[in-house]
């Protein structure tokens, strides 16, 4: 999949909720969060990273969570019980590129497989605006947390990080 394809999908999705966002053109050899928010001067407390997780047997199963910048989502005390399915790891970056249908550096938790389950960290849900992965690495994208709400088989789940 192009880089536009990827954008375009992520874009139709998000014209499809009551949200208004704003799409942040970027190089992409600054697509990482810290890199970004050093180069485009948004606050690291406001970035949102989505980190797929997945079982360790077969049948794999995955999940995604999108918690902030500043965090660690909390894998083996909060996500393993919540997947209920043994060992659990990050996804192996060829995984997470192929379950999402988007380049590492860039995976959003917007336009995710609607059976996929969210968890979000419920530090997002109080800022003014969120700042999330746009599908590849040329995109970001600004928007209101509520949109997390929004999203298919999407909850939030307090202690996400362990906090």
């Amino acid at each position: 999949m192009t880089n536009s394809e990827i954008e375009t999908r992520v874009t139709s999705f998000l014209n499809k909720t009551e949200f208004t966002y704003e799409v942040v053109n970027i190089d992409p050899e600054f697509a990482d969060t810290i890199m970004f928010c050093e180069k485009y001067g948004f606050p690291l407390e406001n970035s949102a990273n989505t980190i797929i997780v997945s079982s360790k047997k077969k049948p794999k199963v995955f999940t995604a969570s999108v918690v902030r910048a500043t965090r660690r989502i909390d894998v083996n005390h909060v996500i393993k019980p919540l997947m209920n399915t043994g060992r659990v790891s990050f996804a192996k970056p060829e995984e997470t590129a192929q379950l999402t249908g988007m380049m590492i550096g860039g995976v959003t938790v917007l336009a995710l497989p609607p059976e996929l389950p969210i968890y979000i960290d419920p530090g997002l849900m109080d800022l003014d605006y969120i700042i999330l992965g746009g599908g590849s690495r040329s995109i970001k994208i600004k928007v209101s947390p509520k949109i997390l709400q929004a999203l298919p088989n999407a909850i939030v789940v307090e202690g996400l990080t362990g906090e």
